[in-house]
């Protein structure tokens, strides 16, 4: 009697217990899957922790700031201002970083020596994007919001009146259809990152390769400075928010774009290597195919960092500033 009743008190001890662990084990397991999956908070520029803050800044509509940075002619004295969006790695400092001269490829000159910038009298503005270097992250970022900060940044300046390499398919579908989870995606080693983020040079050009060669061979303390400035605040807010918000689902389809320029008062241009493995030629002539009213230029031999390759950046200015 008396062992049946400590069998008795045994089970209803253990069972609960049982319960309790594999409720332990399913919490301790979740907890370890979200603590690998949920990226980690970003290091928000001038808070207790995070990178200080060295760049001029503006307060957005929102309260989030903007970094930015003015290169050329002062303000007061331009005939042009420029605004310049940077690329997926790089930051308001602009292409400089890959730059193959040791100044930036937009300091160019004409036949006779002379400093373009000054001769056209050309001021650029350099702009950390949301969660790039000094610019505050922005959890909410869409292609709209975007162009909508960069409206701001020019009224707060006063600038005027108002297909893939394959692997990457992998990294790009997760973007679209799961945004969550492509920080885990991009930090794992077990599939394919993305291209970009991973620096993979099996997928860049041999003008690719050699602009990146040139670049490191002249990289100065404020070139690796500037480089490391990029992703500061979190490889997630900089690098994958932009890759969830470039080729998430946007709020418009790009092939109804009207011409912003009806009359002629402007152009738009968009240039492309030939040989650039990390965004398809096969896309940007589709694109121009649709939207005739883009001038394209098809660049033999270039890679994906044409803008950097001598004599682009006089190039593509006389395009912007003289041609037009």
């Amino acid at each position: 009697m008396e062992r049946e009743y400590i069998m008795e008190l045994l089970k209803g001890i253990v069972a609960p217990v049982l319960v309790l662990g594999m409720g332990l084990v399913v919490s301790w397991g979740y907890k370890a899957v979200i603590s690998v999956v949920r990226p980690p908070p970003p290091k928000i520029c001038g808070s207790l922790e995070g990178p200080p803050i060295t760049a001029p800044r503006v307060k957005l509509r929102d309260g989030r700031y903007l970094a930015y940075e003015e290169f050329g002619v002062p303000k007061q004295q331009a005939n042009y201002n420029i605004i310049f969006i940077h690329g997926f790695s790089s930051s308001r400092h602009g292409p400089s970083i890959l730059s193959t001269d040791l100044s930036p490829p937009w300091r160019v000159y004409n036949a006779c020596g002379q400093d373009i910038i000054e001769e056209l009298g050309v001021h650029i503005v350099g702009f950390d994007k949301p969660g790039y270097g000094e610019s505050d992250p922005d959890p909410n970022q869409t292609v709209k919001s975007l162009a909508l900060d960069i409206e701001e940044l020019a009224d707060h300046l006063g600038l005027g009146s108002k297909f893939y390499p394959k692997e990457d398919q992998w990294a790009l579908r997760v973007a679209y259809y799961i945004p969550w989870l492509t920080y885990w995606w991009n930090t794992q080693t077990w599939f394919p990152s993305s291209t970009v983020i991973s620096g993979n040079p099996i997928n860049i050009s041999a003008q690719d390769h050699q602009i990146l060669n040139n670049s490191l061979s002249k990289m100065t303390p404020e070139k690796e400075k500037h480089k490391q400035q990029v992703a500061q605040q979190g490889q997630f807010e900089s690098f994958h928010r932009a890759m969830m918000v470039g080729f998430g689902k946007w709020e418009f389809d790009p092939m109804d774009l009207k011409n912003p320029f009806p009359n002629n008062e402007g152009r738009v241009h968009l240039w492309q290597g030939e040989e650039d493995k990390l965004v398809p030629l096969e896309l940007q002539r589709y694109i121009v195919d649709k939207l005739p009213w883009i001038h394209y230029h098809e660049l033999p031999g270039a890679g994906h960092f044409f803008i950097n390759a001598h004599g682009m950046g006089q190039a593509i200015l006389n395009q912007f500033l003289i041609h037009n």
